[in-house]
């Protein structure tokens, strides 16, 4: 059962209670009881029916007047009340505009409040949550879009040079000159799009986030209160898009139940409660964001800071000027942060916990910000989209050489191993091996691809990560490598196949592969192995310029290698290992190839 204990001193205690009396909330299996000045939340090892609409309405009632979210940026500072109500009304905007219980929304927006509205409001009507890639551009959105049946866009007008509008009004160039509900043949689901932002001279049929509070004025609450009450704890709630080595990106379901006991392990791992304030920069369309950040505030009652986008200096401003106590990030936010020059004129003291995942976490680095950032607490986890996504976290009271060189111990109501991936055998401890996990924590599934997520998830429900890995005597993991060749640069998942297919596209390539290459700052980086065709003639840039100009930029090789063959095993099989090794070897990084991670 999750305890929390309410203090004498709060002014939100009961009236008619007596001074010595204590007292159960039965809704989430929640209890309260009085001791002192505040609030605070002791772990739980048990699973929950929760709901993110649930969740938020209790904390709304239990602690109306607490910050839930602060967001300066934005000048916003909403309490768990005002968050409800908010959120009432974009359900009921969003009921106006035809969005019913089991249809998919897309939000395509760096952290902005209006996300986190969009996230609750599809929970409140029984929406899925399908998120969408910051970085994204035409041809990728066109394929999300389509694969997961958006009904309804909710984005902004771009980040820095990805211009969004120019994207939608490219798929769809009616948006131009006609208003009302969408009928295009390239995205048949697509009803209506939203923008966020205020633009002048937007596209005509792209409308106003604003306007969806008028629309809720022709929707009585009790048509959504009815729908709410209809929605169940195993219904998805998110769409979070991932892929493998082989094919294209897969929508992977995840539930409320999923999110929800995940959060709430989470924070418990790093004692949250609702007296701190966590600084959400990672992107909130990855599950470290939204799960790992989000989730696990909104079941402590843990206030969410919210930033846009990251900036090293910004950052520091805003973890000083909000009075954060906990901070998640890549190992190359903390590197910006640790190496700006005008590090040394904050005071991080009010500094404990966070985690810091994504990538390999350089052990270094994680002794400079427990030190130096008195992230004394500061924890890893590891887990990937398809298990909500913790299976392992360390916890705050491990010792620092332990956060330092392991990824932690299970989660509470969660099975993990380590088998031989030939034979499913598990192994003894300390011998590397497959991780393999089971438990609450695994997804729905691969949306419309039933032969991928039976591939992912076995006949016994266990999910194969591709990843290698050892776990000591005390259950604690490491993780040495990868079966899958998928590569994460700066917390960013690339995917070789897809990079692949695209540079296929490129009238002078005859062959390629797309190998991750070791890096001290980001702690991979992409390289493009490229064979020409017979008398081409390309350029290591004009091949990565291909790349910045169809896709992310973040998915553009650092490194391009011409060759004139790749190394083959006796069978005819592609020697990936054998290309690292070449990269290594003809880029001189050695240095970063021996940097130890945890």
């Amino acid at each position: 059962m999750l305890q929390l204990k309410w203090y004498r001193g709060s002014n939100k205690l009961s009236s008619s209670m007596n001074e010595d009396e204590s007292f159960f909330i039965t809704a989430n299996n929640l209890m309260f009881y009085k001791e002192d000045e505040h609030m605070a939340f002791v772990p739980t090892t048990e699973l929950h029916d929760y709901t993110l609409h649930g969740l938020l309405k209790r904390n709304a009632e239990r602690l109306p007047d607490n910050d839930s979210i602060v967001a300066p940026e934005f000048d916003v500072c909403w309490s768990w009340a005002e968050l409800d109500r908010r959120t009432d009304v974009i359900a009921r905007g969003f009921y106006a505009m035809g969005l019913r219980k089991g249809d998919h929304v897309a939000i395509w927006s760096t952290n902005t409040p209006e996300w986190i509205l969009t996230q609750f409001a599809a929970s409140k009507i029984g929406a899925v949550l399908v998120t969408v890639n910051t970085n994204y551009k035409q041809f990728e959105l066109n394929y999300q879009l389509n694969q997961s049946d958006t009904k309804m866009l909710i984005m902004t007008k771009g980040i820095k040079d990805n211009d969004y509008i120019s994207h939608i009004t490219t798929l769809v160039p009616t948006l131009a000159t006609e208003t009302g509900e969408i009928n295009c043949k390239q995205l048949p689901c697509l009803k209506r799009v939203f923008i966020i932002d205020e633009v002048d001279n937007k596209p005509m049929g792209i409308q106003n986030f604003s306007e969806l509070y008028q629309a809720a004025e022709t929707v009585p609450q009790s048509t959504i209160d009815e729908i709410t009450a209809s929605v169940n704890t195993h219904d998805t709630i998110n769409m979070q898009y991932t892929s493998g080595t082989t094919g294209f990106p897969k929508g992977v379901m995840l539930t409320h139940y999923n999110i929800g006991n995940n959060g709430q392990f989470m924070g418990d791992c790093m004692k949250f409660t609702e007296n701190d304030r966590l600084l959400i920069v990672v992107p909130m369309f990855h599950c470290f964001g939204v799960i790992l950040g989000m989730m696990s505030c909104l079941t402590h009652c843990t206030t969410i800071v919210l930033m846009d986008h990251y900036n090293p200096i910004r950052e520091m401003e805003i973890l000083v000027k909000t009075r954060c106590t906990a901070v998640h990030g890549v190992p190359t936010m903390f590197i910006g942060m640790l190496e700006h020059p005008d590090f040394d004129k904050f005071d991080f003291s009010l500094l404990r916990t966070g985690i810091m995942a994504g990538s390999p976490c350089p052990i270094k680095t994680m002794q400079d910000v427990t030190g130096k950032m008195h992230l004394s607490e500061l924890v890893i986890t590891y887990g990937q989209t398809e298990c909500s996504p913790g299976m392992t976290m360390s916890r705050t009271d491990d010792s620092l050489e332990l956060r330092c060189t392991t990824v932690g111990r299970l989660l509470p109501q969660t099975e993990g191993k380590i088998i031989d991936a030939e034979t499913g055998e598990e192994l003894p401890v300390n011998t590397p091996g497959e991780i393999i996990t089971r438990g609450y924590h695994l997804m729905k599934g691969y949306y419309k691809m039933p032969e991928a997520t039976r591939a992912a998830i076995d006949e016994d429900g266990w999910l194969h990560t591709g990843d290698i890995g050892t776990v000591d005597e005390d259950g604690n993991f490491r993780i040495t490598g990868r079966l899958k060749d998928m590569i994460i640069r700066g917390g960013e998942n690339i995917y070789p196949r897809e990079l692949e297919e695209f540079l296929y596209t490129h009238p002078q390539v005859r062959d390629v592969q797309v190998v991750g290459l070791p890096d001290e700052k980001y702690g991979e980086e992409v390289c493009a192995c490229v064979i020409l065709r017979e008398g081409a003639v390309a350029t290591e840039t004009e091949l990565i310029e291909f790349v910045k100009k169809g896709l992310s930029k973040f998915k553009a090789p650092r490194y391009v290698i011409l060759m004139d063959e790749f190394p083959m095993t006796a069978s005819g099989k592609i020697q990936k290992f054998k290309l690292r090794e070449t990269g290594i070897d003809v880029l001189n990084l050695q240095t970063a190839a021996n940097i130890e991670t945890a």
